[in-house]
């Protein structure tokens, strides 16, 4: 039999309006995930634009042939920047595997992630794991003193620590969000990635501007660690082991996820890899991030080389495009979870129209960008807008996995980020390989691919997707105690 998530709420004895949002445990829990995803993504951009402070002026071909493409862009302020700063020789080739080397790591604990947060919980390992990224961080500047081999391992690290985070999270959510409220609980807590970067970007490139680069990674690096205390002390993996938690919300929560969760120890590994709507998850997140990471870690080089943009003009507006799917993140959770409970639309009906407008309208827009030639304000307003509606995906395939196999969250969004982090590994990589000399033609072939990567990634999961509980992931319908 299969279950429809949104049947979940007719056992429930207590009704939402008796459990009020503002300041529930599980709006609390929401905010604390809101800031450490928001300090993990601010540690993991931070070196896309220190890199460009970092690297030597004279170490690639852009030098020459920027000037060729637009003319210089930059403000009138004539502030004198800060060049106390130790320069490195690296090519371009070495500064785009310094920039995948993060997902190396990332990519080895996203299941092992899952798992361990389906017998351990989540807050233990996502705790660690931001404590692990901030303490890596602040060992960046002298792992890059050491020499290329020690920066990339320590940046592997990085990604080790990070990798739990995600799978750990949504293995918390399993526990904790009520099926109506999952738009809207996990767009607040994962709209941090997003804000992380509008703020990482900017106050990244104004740090390098006026004091020194090194200072990016000892000031987010040492904000994780404070955040680390916080989230010991006021989080816990379960309603049930929550100190303050009230009863009536513990238990909206608790009847409200009653036939949704799975009492068998075992994982099913096997019905769950043979499960047509989790590849489907997974081709969209895969393709989601090809364009996602790409320009995550390319935009200030673009911004930089092609649209000569200074490093402070050039954080700021590598910042908008971010800015603007936060937003879209934000609003799209509330709308997502108002469709389904008021308007009363399905739940796979829902994810498949969000995951569309989330991956077909950013890369009609990216191709776009890339057509503009040197048109600076349509060229920052085109990639602001690819990457705003972006932010639809999360309420999209992002959350998907609650839908078809709460108990085992975790554990799948440790399989589709596995493949998702991929395009994180080799998309800087070819990226950089394909713009050795920084011409608006070349750029624009990088774009053609993510929007290519893209469209193939909405068709494939607007067919196979699903928004129903499946067999595999329920064994008797029990309440699910840790």
């Amino acid at each position: 039999m299969v279950l429809k998530s949104e049947l979940s709420l007719d056992v429930a004895p207590v009704a939402t309006g008796q459990v009020p949002a503002c300041c529930s445990a599980r709006y609390n829990l929401a905010l604390l995930a809101f800031f450490g995803f928001f300090l993990l993504y601010a540690l993991r951009v931070n070196l896309s634009v220190a890199l460009v402070d970092m690297v030597e002026p004279n170490t690639s071909l852009a030098k020459n042939t920027t000037s060729n493409v637009c003319p210089e862009h930059s403000s009138t302020i004539n502030t004198p920047r800060n060049t106390t700063g130790k320069k490195y020789s690296w090519d371009a080739d070495t500064q785009g595997w310094i920039l995948g080397s993060f997902f190396y790591g990332y990519i080895i604990t996203q299941i092992p992630g899952g798992y361990l947060a389906s017998k351990i919980g989540g807050k233990l390992l996502l705790g660690f794991g931001v404590f692990g990224t901030s303490a890596f961080t602040l060992l960046t500047p002298l792992a890059a003193d050491l020499g290329v081999g020690y920066l990339v391992a320590v940046r592997a690290l990085e990604g080790l620590g990070e990798g739990v985070t995600f799978p750990a999270m949504h293995s918390m959510w399993s526990s904790w969000a009520p099926p109506l409220e999952r738009s809207k609980l996990l767009s607040i807590s994962y709209a941090g990635a997003q804000l992380g970067t509008v703020v990482s970007l900017p106050l990244s490139g104004l740090i390098c501007y006026y004091m020194n680069w090194v200072y990016v990674f000892y000031i987010f690096g040492a904000l994780g660690v404070l955040w680390f205390f916080f989230w010991m002390w006021l989080v816990s993996d379960t309603p049930e082991t929550h100190k303050s938690i009230s009863h009536a919300e513990r238990e909206y929560i608790l009847s409200s996820l009653k036939d949704q969760l799975s009492t068998q120890k075992s994982v099913p590994w096997r019905p769950m890899l043979e499960s047509l709507p989790l590849w489907a998850i997974v081709v969209a997140h895969f393709s989601y991030n090809w364009t996602f990471y790409t320009l995550l870690t390319l935009l200030p080089t673009y911004m930089k080389e092609i649209l000569r943009f200074d490093a402070q003009e050039n954080g700021f507006l590598s910042a908008l495009p971010y800015f603007g799917c936060w937003l879209c993140i934000i609003l799209s959770g509330q709308i997502a979870d108002y469709l389904r409970e008021k308007q009363k639309l399905s739940t796979v009906c829902v994810r498949k129209c969000f995951t569309l407008i989330g991956m077909i309208g950013p890369a009609v827009f990216l191709v776009a960008a890339g057509f503009i030639g040197c048109n600076y304000a349509l060229a920052v307003a085109f990639v602001t807008i690819s990457t705003t509606l972006g932010g639809f995906c999360t309420s999209g395939y992002s959350i998907n996995h609650l839908d078809i196999a709460p108990s085992y969250a975790g554990i799948l969004l440790g399989i589709t980020n596995s493949f998702a982090t991929i395009p994180g590994m080799v998309g800087p990589v070819i990226a950089k390989s394909l713009t050795h000399n920084n011409t608006v033609g070349e750029w624009q072939t990088v774009f053609y691919i993510a929007a290519s990567i893209n469209l193939f990634g909405a068709i494939f999961f607007a067919l196979f997707a699903s928004g129903e509980v499946q067999d595999w992931a329920v064994s008797g319908y029990h309440l699910h105690r840790n």
